[in-house]
């Protein structure tokens, strides 16, 4: 594996857009409290050529978004590369990146959802850890966001161990719409579904994205993996268990050394009891670790976590850790 240089003060991040367009974000402008966010971290925010280019898609062309993650990757003044937010077509650009450039020039890359895709192809072809977490419009969540603002900077400028623990309340509403009428609720804690004690490399992401790389030179080795995987809102109870169910079907799945859900949306419709059924069916688990209800995903707070990284996960009748050991 191959570890970026963590963040210093001083340190430029470049912002990109491989999937929707920063235009489609600005509708709901928070610019001013993501740039006083960063500016607090002491980095420096600059944007890629084509982030604000906007299709029938929401989006922009292929060669404009591989222009920008190539210049990002190539520039050596950037240490960090942010994606704006997520969308619906970051696979696109697969068959256009210079892998060659991009682990010649290894550089933290940051984003969740979509950006999936982009991050298990850059493990599978260049070995680089990336990091499933906030995407630069996160950032301009104005309240309520020191949770994510802390995992982030813990695993983005440190190198100890961070040990994730459920959060006292959570959200699932649209935050950008009206940030003084936020709902937040209290967290039942997580789910241990299943017993058992696991260490390995970390793979995952939004599963249904993840899922659309099977059968390609872009899908990493599920040998080995500590599987972390999560769904929007469109994903519900019967999507998640075919798009699992796939997932663990690979042949290479056998070596997955345990399962790690995300929070689901509310409107998924996602049930405790749903997801037991689910976990149930999955021969590929039977004697894994299982934990879910974890802050990775669509809701808020959101943990930060290395693609690639290695983690470890155990669950008991009494509780259960999860830690990121080498970020």
């Amino acid at each position: 594996m191959i570890f970026p240089a963590k963040l210093n003060r001083g340190d430029v991040v470049r912002v990109v857009a491989p999937a929707m367009s920063r235009s489609m974000v600005m509708e709901y402008d928070h610019s001013a409290v993501i740039e006083a966010r960063f500016a607090d971290l002491g980095l420096k925010l600059t944007y890629g050529d084509h982030v604000d280019e906007r299709d029938a898609f929401d989006s922009s062309s292929v060669a404009a978004r591989v222009a920008d993650l190539h210049a990002a990757f190539a520039d050596p003044s950037v240490a960090a590369i942010m994606t704006v937010i997520g969308g619906f077509n970051c696979n696109e650009l697969l068959p256009h990146l210079d892998w060659e450039l991009i682990r010649a020039n290894p550089k933290i890359l940051c984003g969740y959802s979509d950006i999936t895709a982009l991050q298990n192809a850059i493990l599978a072809r260049t070995g680089l850890v990336t990091y499933s977490g906030p995407h630069w419009s996160t950032f301009g969540m104005r309240d309520h966001f020191e949770q994510t603002l802390e995992w982030f900077t813990a695993v983005m400028f440190g190198t100890a161990p961070v040990v994730l623990t459920p959060p006292e309340r959570w959200s699932d509403d649209l935050w950008f719409l009206d940030q003084s009428k936020r709902d937040l609720m209290p967290n039942d804690g997580w789910w241990r579904l299943r017993p058992g004690a696991a260490e390995g490399r970390v793979v995952g992401g939004n599963l249904c994205t993840l899922n659309l790389l099977q059968g390609t030179g872009y899908m990493p080795s599920l040998d080995g993996a500590l599987l972390i995987v999560e769904d929007d809102l469109e994903s519900h109870p019967a999507t998640f268990a075919r798009d699992l169910t796939s997932l663990l079907q690979l042949p290479d799945a056998r070596g997955v050394q345990g399962l790690v859900v995300g929070r689901f949306q509310q409107a998924s419709r996602m049930t405790r009891p749903l997801l037991e059924q689910i976990i149930a069916t999955q021969p590929a688990l039977a004697g894994l670790p299982v934990l879910a209800n974890v802050d990775v995903g669509h809701t808020h707070p959101l943990a930060t976590f290395p693609v690639g990284g290695q983690a470890r996960l155990t669950v008991t009748d009494a509780g259960a850790d999860l830690t990121l050991l080498r970020h």
